[in-house]
């Protein structure tokens, strides 16, 4: 049974501090449908004071019953975690502001003053920093695919059936065989095709949930990560990531948003070119095999699905 009840005043934690909240829906979750990775009754909170954005789903483990015992419990740990917060900050301040050398308060003036310009003028070479730029040209077949790829999940509430075969994995290895077994493949290619592969692997499970997925994907994500990586039923060793889950739709969008990563990373102009070469080539050989690796049709998931998927 649940301990609490739609509309009621509460206290939640947030991280180290408690914050007042008002439960806005009660659900019961099992492993089949539980989004937090816990079966059990999970609450949909308010926090007072905050934008609706914060909203979200909780455990009932992170709530506590609003009355004078727990208000008491708030008021000591709030103040623990703002202590040590400030705490962190003066050291952090102190650090920053100490002169190299411990000479007189004078001297330390003088040297915290030049410290400070070296600060100053080291960040004014970061600002100053060229960052990469990758620049691709996306194919206009890949943009119907992509359209229509956004259009099946936002607008018909659609899904790519998963497992996908083949799958990105795959996807990248075949690519990568039929750059080598061209008749004058480039010299280069034998020795960073490899590196190229796994890079794009790693930036594809690294961004996929945080970036690569519409909303009405994220359940169905949650599932794939409870199936083949943090399930109780899932062996150790045998976990699977999901570039072995996801397929060809997935890996176009993480090549339409390749170029802002690659900004955010100290790749020099000559990594950025080979790259921009190979991933050129890459969405050439997607196109040609368009009718190969992309689906044809989406599935339309259960109303069960579509009811947890919009919450």
């Amino acid at each position: 049974m649940a301990v609490f009840g739609v509309n009621e005043r509460t206290l939640c934690y947030h991280g180290p501090v408690i914050y007042e909240a008002k439960i806005l829906k009660v659900e019961l979750w099992d492993e089949t449908n539980t989004k937090s990775g816990l079966p059990g009754y999970h609450y949909f909170v308010h926090y007072k004071g905050w934008k609706q954005t914060w909203d979200e789903w909780v455990p009932q483990e992170r709530l506590l019953k609003y009355n004078d015992i727990n208000l008491a419990k708030q008021k000591v740990i709030n103040a623990e975690s703002y202590a040590a917060d400030k705490k962190a900050k003066a050291a952090s301040s102190s650090g920053t502001h100490n002169s190299k050398s411990g000479g007189t308060s004078g001297g330390g003036r003088k040297d915290g003053r030049a410290h400070e310009g070296s600060r100053k003028r080291r960040r004014d070479d970061d600002d100053g920093v060229k960052k990469p730029e990758l620049k691709l040209e996306i194919p206009d077949i890949l943009k119907v695919i992509l359209v229509d790829d956004w259009e099946a999940i936002t607008k018909n509430n659609q899904l790519v059936t998963l497992p996908r075969e083949p799958t990105v994995q795959q996807l990248l290895e075949e690519f990568k065989g039929y750059i080598l077994a061209l008749p004058n493949p480039p010299p280069q290619a034998v020795a960073l095709l490899p590196t190229l592969i796994a890079g794009l692997r790693t930036y594809f499970d690294r961004s996929l949930g945080s970036t690569l997925l519409y909303r009405f994907e994220r359940a169905q994500y949650a599932e794939m990560r409870k199936k083949y990586i943090t399930g109780q039923h899932v062996a150790p060793g045998t976990e699977k990531e999901m570039s072995a889950i996801y397929g060809a739709e997935h890996l176009c969008r993480l090549l339409v948003k390749l170029p802002e990563m690659v900004s955010h990373t100290t790749m020099d102009d000559v990594s950025v070119a080979l790259l921009k070469e190979y991933v050129t080539e890459l969405m050439k050989w997607l196109v040609r095999e368009k009718d190969r690796v992309f689906l044809q049709a989406y599935d339309f998931p259960s109303t069960h699905y579509q009811n947890i998927a919009r919450t």
